[in-house]
């Protein structure tokens, strides 16, 4: 079970949620320019661009955390900003977390590779109802605080929205059940794809004045060769 934290404008508000399944889409720019840079970027690293957009990977639902570290195996594997859609009890909520996805998998087996990894994610969360109307304008950005660089910036304008993908998804593998998540896609990074052993996440509304902060640290395992 995780629990998420509901904020709004009455508070805060615990909600018990327990995840059933997890889907990840890729590829979910609006913008071709945008979403071909990012294509371009994952070909430098050996992957395969997709066939069709948008795409929607199922990885195990137990993968999903709060939790401050992650463990990876080695330093091949790499964390991106993402909006995360959460069903509960028939409601929407949104959050932010990472796809953090072994890279060097990723070249041979995109599925595989995001079942590898933890999926960090914030325990707060909006509801999506409050966003919905001025999503647009909601901001995505992730840092890496041991090089203190900003990795990844832009607006929630550049990528499909979630209800959309959520309602493309279900078009195609049915309803979402109650406890449900999907992770709604990402932006291209400044610089090259890189290991970092941290990562700070930031989901900004500039209309509501708010944000939800997520920041997580990479245990990286020793590889031992027999």
């Amino acid at each position: 079970m995780i629990e998420l934290i509901v904020q709004d404008a009455d508070g805060e508000t615990a909600l018990p949620f327990v995840p059933t399944q997890l889907v990840i889409a890729g590829w979910t720019g609006r913008d071709a320019a945008a979403l071909e840079a990012h294509i371009v970027e994952l070909e430098a690293l050996g992957i395969a661009r997709p066939k069709a957009v948008p795409i929607f990977y199922r990885a195990a639902a137990s993968l999903l955390t709060t939790a401050p570290v992650v463990q990876t195996v080695g330093e091949d594997a790499s964390g991106e900003v993402e909006a995360v859609l959460w069903k509960q009890g028939g409601a929407l909520y949104v959050g932010v977390g990472s796809d953090h996805t072994d890279r060097k998998l990723e070249a041979s087996g995109i599925t595989l590779s995001k079942q590898l990894c933890a999926k960090p994610v914030s325990a707060g969360v909006w509801r999506w109802a409050d966003v919905a109307g001025h999503w647009d304008q909601v901001m995505l950005q992730s840092r890496l605080p041991a090089s203190d660089a900003l990795y990844q910036e832009g607006a929630a304008a550049t990528l499909r929205r979630p209800d959309e993908l959520l309602a493309l998804y279900e078009a195609r593998a049915g309803a979402l059940p109650d406890g449900g998540v999907m992770f709604c896609g990402t932006l291209a990074v400044q610089g090259a794809i890189r290991f970092s052993p941290d990562m700070e996440l930031a989901l900004i509304d500039p209309v509501l004045g708010r944000t939800l902060r997520h920041r997580y640290a990479v245990d990286s395992l020793p590889i031992v060769e027999a």
